[in-house]
């Protein structure tokens, strides 16, 4: 009985400080973003830092375990590494998890530097071996993720690409090895399509654009790895406990009752394809376009579909699929199979969240052949059938630049694109 006036009194306290944290201003669009490691590397749709910390920092205290089974680009478990708290997350997207140890690891300043200056110089010296380089090309990859290459690269910055990839495979050390070849992708995906010929890789909306010309890659991961190193050096060397692992949200590796706090932003229904963007630095690091793609199919949200879905279907979703079917069947299965998915992640997080404990979500609507589909509401009435209570959702408006959406503000444009995601909402949950 004790224990359950405890949970009681635990809840309560939760259920009224989200309310109030709901009730205040959730868009940060006048703060710095940049701060600490969340800017080492580009990625779609990260919202701001500020976000998650308001949460962490109100309800839990140094040493509870915060989660993230869906963590992106880390935003959230770098937040709780930076406020003293054990964080765990999981994705199964290579770059996603390449960027959060990167992000969360505190390495040695100097040490990043000098090896980093040995890069360069030898990167440099092998662009003079141009057969040394072009057999490396050669016989490094497929023949598909070669055509990608070719399709994608210049024959020059292909080879000045791959002068730093020989040249950093000697670093010795594993974690700083790690840095430099994030330093590296920084280089091939940034906002403005970075040394491919694509433009818009970081809204994962690629498209080629002949007439660019790209710079130097080797100038610009000096560049970049100039940034990266004030950025890391931010990172406190003493602070909170960083697991991130491959792992599914639908299947989460955890005991029940774990996690004092979930902060998340699951992918958006039909609108952010983050495979067409990463790819394009992945298969410099190893991967190839076969197995790629195949991951891209396991994706929640992603256009493949695999068997049935409807009996899987929360009864709340179904007015929405109807009135989508009617239009256009094929993006109504795709709807069906995201919010299947969806329920299977709402179930996990309900069941290693602790009780009394709150989970933040945070998504937005989505347009789907005209018609829009009120995403928070209804993962908000998945998750109280899951169990969960909701506290409330709250709408964001979001500052494109900073959440780099494949958006734009035109007003009376016909673009699908640019219709989409000028807002985002914040949905609070609590596990009575």
């Amino acid at each position: 009985m004790q224990h359950l006036r405890a949970m009681t009194s635990v809840r309560e306290r939760t259920e009224k400080q989200l309310e109030k944290l709901l009730q205040g201003d959730l868009e940060f669009h006048d703060e710095d973003s940049s701060y600490a490691s969340h800017s080492l590397h580009a990625f779609a749709a990260k919202f701001p830092p500020q976000l998650p910390r308001l949460f962490i920092q109100n309800l839990t205290n140094p040493g509870d375990v915060v989660l993230d089974p869906m963590v992106g680009s880390g935003t959230t478990i770098v937040e709780a590494l930076l406020l003293g708290r054990k964080a765990i997350g999981f994705d199964i997207d290579p770059l996603a998890m390449h960027i959060c140890r990167v992000k969360t690891t505190p390495l040695n300043v100097e040490g990043i530097a000098r090896s980093g200056e040995a890069v360069i110089n030898t990167a440099r010296g092998l662009c003079l071996t141009q057969p040394v380089l072009s057999e490396a090309l050669a016989v490094r990859f497929d023949q598909a993720t070669r055509a990608f290459i070719d399709y994608w690269f210049r024959p020059q910055t292909q080879q000045e690409l791959m002068a730093l990839l020989l040249a950093l495979e000697q670093e010795a050390d594993p974690f700083i090895q790690d840095f430099l070849k994030l330093v590296f992708s920084s280089v091939i995906i940034t906002k403005s399509g970075g040394v491919s010929l694509a433009r818009d890789l970081a809204h994962s909306r690629p498209h080629k654009d002949l007439s660019k010309v790209p710079k130097n890659a080797i100038d610009q991961f000096a560049s970049r790895l100039g940034k990266a190193l004030k950025q890391i050096e931010a990172l406190p060397i003493r602070g909170g406990h960083v697991k991130v692992y491959k792992g599914d949200a639908r299947r989460l590796p955890l005991f029940d009752n774990s996690a004092d706090l979930i902060v998340t932003s699951p992918p958006y229904a039909n609108a952010i394809d983050y495979m067409r963007a990463h790819k394009f630095s992945l298969v410099w690091l190893g991967e190839s376009i076969e197995k790629l793609s195949a991951l891209r199919a396991e994706y929640i949200g992603s256009e493949k579909c695999n068997g049935s879905y409807e009996d899987q279907l929360p009864q709340v979703v179904g007015t929405a699929v109807e009135t989508l079917q009617v239009k256009d069947p094929r993006k109504a299965k795709i709807l069906i199979k995201y919010f299947a998915e969806m329920k299977s992640v709402i179930r996990e997080m309900h069941r290693v969240l602790d009780r009394g404990r709150a989970a933040i979500v945070v998504v937005g609507p989505s347009t789907m052949r005209g018609i829009t589909v009120e995403t928070q509401n209804h993962l908000a009435r998945i998750a109280e059938e899951c169990g969960f209570r909701t506290v409330g959702i709250v709408k964001r408006n979001l500052d494109r630049n900073r959440r780099m959406m494949p958006a734009g503000f035109r007003k009376n444009t016909d673009s699908v694109i640019e219709q989409r995601m000028h807002e985002e909402y914040v949905i609070g949950l609590i596990k009575p």
